[in-house]
């Protein structure tokens, strides 16, 4: 293990005259000890520099390692180990910069981490679909089944669900790119609300949604259509969760220089760990909800990035006494 004795030392400079005063020290202290011995000036002044120099060699060492464990992280880190980290002890602008490369290496971890789940996931999405869409066209083609309309309407809902997958996977690439600018301004509330319902309502008959904004109408500040599709996210996702015959309520309200719109459901609720995780790319509260009967994990990814374009927050909570409430927070519009 490499020794830092100069570790608590808080700048190279002062770390590099300690080095300095030490070695004088060191070489001072040898020459009086040899003359007092009856060593000859040039023995004397040979083990001095000898000393000397063994000595800042040890000091530098210890100054020097973080970088040299960066190099030799950083090397790790091209081959694809994101696991090591440096020693960060120090408390000089060494220290800090290992500090920050440590800090790096976790998130370089946390991207890797998120890239392997993409492609898993992105696979096992595709797969579905595709391996129905084979099947059914392979007993076509066979002669094992004719065409007809109730095998037609699947390899239909299965290409809905391909086209689906795909517009959302590039929405969510566009967002983080930042290629899809706002066309901000100032909007009412109410309208954007009133559509994403009625739409809502047309893909789940069996689940009521009502709406309920506050008197006088809130006005924000943003982009109209990219709320509209947030709160049509949000929708789908508690309509999906939702008990048959449940009702699904939809709230606006003013805050101070905000505008809240809440969506609440009545379905199973939402843990605590799972609120905090429901917006990343491809998460499933209930893990062992198929496909078929979730949707891909896209579309509270998307709220989330299109909530963070605006300024605004967007957060998942628990509802009392069953339920999940999403909360989106956005700039108030001036009237």
């Amino acid at each position: 293990m490499t020794v830092r004795p100069l570790d608590p030392l808080k700048s190279i400079k002062m770390k590099l005259g300690a080095v300095i005063v030490a070695a004088v020290l060191v070489t001072v202290s040898v020459v009086s000890l040899g003359r007092g011995a009856g060593m000859s000036a040039a023995a004397s002044a040979l083990l001095a520099g000898a000393l000397a120099l063994s000595l800042v060699q040890i000091l530098a060492r210890g100054m020097t390692s973080p970088l040299r464990e960066m190099a030799d992280v950083a090397g790790a880190m091209a081959r694809g180990d994101y696991g090591r980290r440096v020693t960060a002890t120090s408390r000089d602008e060494v220290g800090e910069l290992a500090r920050a490369f440590n800090a790096m290496a976790v998130q370089l971890a946390e991207v890797d981490r998120v890239r392997r789940d993409l492609v898993a996931n992105v696979s096992h999405e595709l797969r579905t679909p595709i391996t129905a869409l084979q099947a059914n066209l392979e007993n076509l083609v066979d002669g094992v089944e004719q065409p007809d309309a109730e095998t037609l309407r699947t390899m239909l809902r299965q290409t809905e669900r391909l086209g689906a997958l795909v517009a959302q996977l590039l929405d969510l690439s566009r967002l983080e790119s930042g290629a899809v600018p706002l066309q901000r301004r100032t909007f009412a509330v109410e309208p954007v609300l009133e559509d994403a319902a009625s739409e809502s309502r047309l893909h789940a008959p069996g689940v009521e949604v009502s709406v309920l904004v506050e008197s006088p109408p809130p006005v924000a500040d943003g982009d109209p259509a990219r709320v509209h599709q947030v709160v049509a996210n949000l929708l789908d996702n508690a309509v999906r969760y939702s008990p048959p015959g449940g009702t699904v309520e939809l709230s606006a309200r003013r805050g101070k220089g905000t505008v809240t719109i809440e969506v609440r459901d009545h379905g199973p609720g939402i843990s605590d760990e799972d609120s905090t995780r429901v917006f990343e790319r491809f998460y499933r509260a209930d893990a062992s909800r198929s496909s078929s009967h979730g949707g891909a994990g896209l579309g509270l990814a998307i709220a989330r990035w299109i909530v963070d374009l605006h300024g605004g927050e967007i957060r998942a909570e628990r509802a009392h006494p069953t339920g999940c409430r999403m909360v989106v927070v956005l700039p108030a519009g001036r009237t």
